[in-house]
């Protein structure tokens, strides 16, 4: 049975200023991104990850560089700071704050598996070194780091590669430790892996990457635009020889920037033998239509960094709007409080008040519950049999989140979907009033 999700989902994106962007950066992220951030019901956090930056390099100017060049081109290809949270990670001071409280909950043994952080290891000792030669703590803390960027804001989906799904996995950890020592704070949140997701081919038909020094810039002038997409390798068939267009990185490119009646026509086209040199002139002919508009905003911001810097400005304070009344909850939450009100809170010597609380089981059955209870232990709600505890886990996250449900007959219902039943004798509003009391 599938679980409903809250009303709105907030999904976080991380762009790491390292380099120029390049058609694959384009087709693969920018442009599904910010398609992805129009839709209804969806709350788009991008940020500039300059600290993940500085793992990488130790060159100023770089990270200064390609954070305005990365900027600049998410702006130039319409991304609307109107309406998504746009920052740059070092003007929210609050995460490395979170970084810092997650860091205490975090099992060393866990920051041992990441994949960075073995690769290292395994290299060093294949060369028979110290293990940990030449890796930093910045290295080693990356996926604390990056739990603080995805938890600081309650995300519920984190668009990643394969390679990052493990990051996500030890964030929800670190979510949960923190959630089992202290409350109910953190959303745990999910990877989002697009199978669909255009991975292009560079220059020399493996994958455009910068480690290949094979991409084409994306916003390159057009006369080098040119010069770059007539350098692309490929067979020896002549004009009016078939050429295949499946496993072609021309093709592949002029798809991916193509309508799809547009692609139908040049897969025809190599099907009749179409020169090099022609396909290639109409790949930078369709792709040039396609970035030219954009270029010219992004030359425009380029020229004038501060318009991008006050887009940031703007991004932090909204991001900080969230970020720093959320630190003060986590604050309190684990003793670093004001000492005046905490014993002034205990000279009143207030009775404690037993909160209504979820209670998580399975059964014989192989499937997954889940109860709510009063303070007293008196059962309000019986959920229904999940497939997994991940299923009823999300039942029970978007109760807490305040998601309204429904009655029907005894049944209870969320977004259409029976997720359990009131006990006996148990009105609805009993139950909202407990939901409330668990909220504050």
């Amino acid at each position: 049975m599938s679980v409903s999700h809250p009303s709105v989902q907030r999904v976080l994106t991380g762009i790491t200023p390292s380099g120029t962007p390049h058609l694959g950066n384009y087709a693969g992220a920018i442009r599904p991104a910010i398609a992805a951030s129009r839709q209804p019901g969806v709350e788009s956090f991008y940020f500039l990850a300059d600290y993940h930056a500085l793992i990488k390099t130790t060159d100023p100017a770089r990270v200064q560089r390609s954070t305005l060049e990365i900027s600049a081109s998410w702006l130039a290809a319409g991304l609307d700071t109107e309406r998504v949270w746009f920052y740059r990670q070092s003007d929210i001071p609050e995460i490395p704050e979170l970084t810092w409280l997650l860091a205490c909950v975090a099992g060393k043994g866990l920051l041992n598996r990441a994949h960075a952080y073995k690769a290292a290891v395994d290299k060093n000792v294949a060369a028979e070194e110290d293990p940990d030669a030449g890796v930093n703590m910045g290295l080693f803390m990356y996926p604390v780091l990056m739990a603080a960027d995805i938890l600081m804001f309650k995300s519920h989906k984190v668009p990643v590669g394969r390679d990052q799904i493990q990051h996500i996995e030890m964030a929800r950890d670190m979510a949960a430790s923190f959630n089992h020592l202290y409350g109910e704070h953190f959303v745990l949140p999910e990877a989002e892996v697009d199978a669909s997701v255009a991975t292009l081919p560079g220059l020399d038909g493996r994958k455009m990457s910068k480690s290949y020094d094979n991409t084409i810039p994306l916003f390159a002038p057009a006369a080098e635009l040119k010069r770059l997409i007539f350098s692309i390798v490929t067979d020896s068939k002549a004009p009016g020889e078939p050429k295949e267009a499946e496993g072609s990185a021309l093709f592949q490119l002029y798809q991916a920037f193509a309508t799809a009646e547009e692609t139908r026509a040049m897969r025809t086209a190599f099907e009749e033998g179409i020169a090099w040199g022609e396909a290639k002139q109409a790949l930078f002919e369709r792709v040039d239509a396609a970035v030219a508009p954009m270029r010219v905003k992004y030359e425009a911001l380029i020229a004038e960094p501060h318009v991008i810097e006050r887009h940031l400005q703007e991004g932090a304070e909204k991001a900080r709007a969230i970020a720093t009344s959320f630190m003060a909850e986590l604050r309190h939450a684990v003793g670093l409080r004001n000492l005046a009100v905490a014993f002034a809170a205990k000279a009143a010597d207030k009775p404690k008040v037993a909160l209504p609380q979820f209670k998580q089981y399975r059964e014989a059955d192989g499937r997954f519950y889940f109860k709510f209870v009063d303070g007293d232990g008196r059962l309000l709600v019986q959920g229904a049999g999940f497939d997994s505890p991940r299923d009823a886990g999300r039942c029970v996250a978007a109760l807490k989140q305040g998601t309204p449900f429904h009655i029907e007959g005894d049944g209870m219902h969320v977004d259409g979907a029976r997720i359990g039943d009131l006990a006996d004798g148990v009105h609805a509003d009993e139950v909202r009033r407990a939901l409330a009391s668990l909220a504050a």
